[in-house]
C-alpha cells in the first residue's frame, strides 16, 4: 500500500513527537511492522544511504522515504512532518534547561534518557540483522563498525574502510 501525503506527514509527525531518541528505531517499527508500507529490506537500505550520507541520518532517511513515495513533496512532507512537532518542544525544553540545567536531579534524567536511547539503538540494530539474515562476512563487517565506534575511530575511517568491504560481500552474496 502506497501512503498518501497527509498519512507521511502524520507518521512523521507521530514519529518526531514519540521518537525520544531514536527516530529511525520507531521509523521503522511504524513504516514496516506497524503499517506495512514497506519491507524490512526496503527499510534497511533506505536507511544505510541515509546514514552514509553527510547530515542527520534520521533526515536523510526521512527524505528517502518520502521520496521513495511521493518525489519532491513527499520528502518535503516528511521532513515538515518530523521536525515540526520536536522543534517546538525543543524551544520550550531549552529555555527551562537554560533555567535548571545545572540541577543533579535534572543531570541525572538526562543521563538515564541518554542511557535509554542507546539501549534502543542497539535493539533496533539486533532486531534488523536477525531478520535481514546477513551472511558471516557481513555479521563480522557489522561487528567491526562496533568495534571501530567503541575505539573512537572517525566516522570517514570506518566508512573507507568497511563499506567497500559490504558491497563487495553483498553483491557477491547475490550472484548466482
Amino acid at each position: 500500500m502506497r501512503p498518501s501525503r497527509t498519512q507521511l506527514f502524520l507518521a512523521y509527525l507521530q514519529i518526531g513527537l514519540t521518537a525520544f531518541g531514536g527516530v529511525n528505531a520507531w521509523a521503522r517499527r511504524f513504516f514496516v511492522e506497524k503499517k506495512g508500507w514497506m519491507t524490512e529490506q526496503e527499510y534497511a537500505e533506505t536507511l544505510g544511504i541515509g546514514q552514509v550520507l553527510p547530515g542527520p541520518n534520521a533526515l536523510n532517511t526521512a527524505i528517502g522515504i518520502g521520496t521513495r513515495f511521493h518525489g519532491a513533496w513527499g520528502a518535503l512532507v516528511c521532513v515538515i512532518g518530523l521536525f515540526a512537532g520536536p522543534m517546538t518542544l525543543l524551544a520550550a525544553i531549552a529555555s527551562l534547561y537554560d533555567a535548571y540545567g545545572q540541577l543533579p536531579l535534572v543531570r541525572a534524567i538526562l543521563t538515564g534518557i541518554a542511557a535509554a536511547a542507546a539501549g534502543m539503538v542497539m535493539g533496533t540494530a539486533v532486531k534488523m540483522a536477525t531478520r535481514l539474515k546477513p551472511s558471516l562476512a557481513l555479521w563480522l563487517i557489522g561487528l567491526a563498525a562496533l568495534l571501530l565506534a567503541v575505539l573512537r575511530v572517525p566516522m570517514p575511517y570506518v566508512l573507507l574502510t568497511l563499506a567497500p568491504l559490504g558491497l563487495y560481500f553483498a553483491w557477491r552474496g547475490l550472484r548466482p
